[in-house]
């Protein structure tokens, strides 16, 4: 069965609702969870995840928040920290190893941090491996040489959240005879696009159609009404 690998932001609107969120979504099918920490310059995430981001930067946000949600989620569902490199570095990227594995968290999410940079971290703490559609058959087998966890696979060059398709299924037929690791696509998954964008891979990650409903102006109940019922399609979707 195909994998579904939610985003939320944390701490927006609050942590408890993050913890409620996050339940919600596991019970809606969610295999994994995308933990991500608000940062003001979100250069890879589109307008939706950029706004979450402020908004919860605007209501206080603190890194304590993402340790707290963690010591309450990770236990019960695969849960990753995404964040850019700044909020890894800041605090120390050992001092953050170090919580990411009290915190039973599976490994780093850093869009941020380009391959040839992310050697000198992989050998401390997990990091997910990034595929684009404009790298070379000779970068992702250097990229691929040892990869963690899964492949998170960009479904195009650009920001997330946005309406774009491509046809991805040379690099990812090259990228299946290179590793077994579970290959994972994201940046544009939703109800409507997630049956096509699964085709040939292992699973699928969403993030901006989880946040449009969070930043909406309904209560926290009909959000997490609407957010799993966006959970259960994809998920039906990817394995129809």
């Amino acid at each position: 069965m195909k994998k579904l690998i939610s985003y939320v932001t944390t701490g927006y609107p609050d942590k408890k609702f993050t913890v409620d969120l996050i339940f919600t979504l596991k019970e809606a099918g969610s295999d994994a969870i995308e933990l991500g920490i608000p940062f003001s310059d979100p250069v890879a995430d589109g307008p939706i995840i950029q706004e979450a981001n402020k908004r919860a930067l605007e209501r206080g946000f603190k890194l304590n928040d993402v340790f707290e949600v963690s010591e309450k989620v990770a236990k019960d569902i695969d849960t990753y920290w995404m964040g850019y490199f700044n909020n890894f570095y800041h605090r120390g990227y050992d001092f953050m190893v170090e919580k990411a594995k009290n915190s039973n968290i599976k490994g780093f999410i850093i869009p941020d941090l380009p391959y040839e940079e992310a050697v000198d971290y992989e050998e401390k703490f997990p990091l997910i491996s990034f595929v684009a559609p404009t790298d070379s058959k000779e970068r992702i087998q250097k990229i691929l040489k040892n990869p963690k966890e899964f492949i998170y696979m960009v479904a195009y060059a650009g920001i997330t959240g946005a309406d774009k398709q491509e046809d991805l299924s040379e690099i990812i037929n090259h990228i299946k005879e290179i590793t077994n690791t579970p290959l994972y696509i994201g940046f544009g998954v939703n109800e409507k696009t997630a049956r096509k964008k699964s085709k040939g891979v292992d699973g699928v990650i969403v993030g901006s159609a989880f946040i449009k409903v969070l930043l909406e102006d309904i209560s926290g109940t009909e959000k997490l009404k609407k957010i799993s019922k966006i959970a259960k399609t994809i998920k039906e979707e990817i394995n129809s």
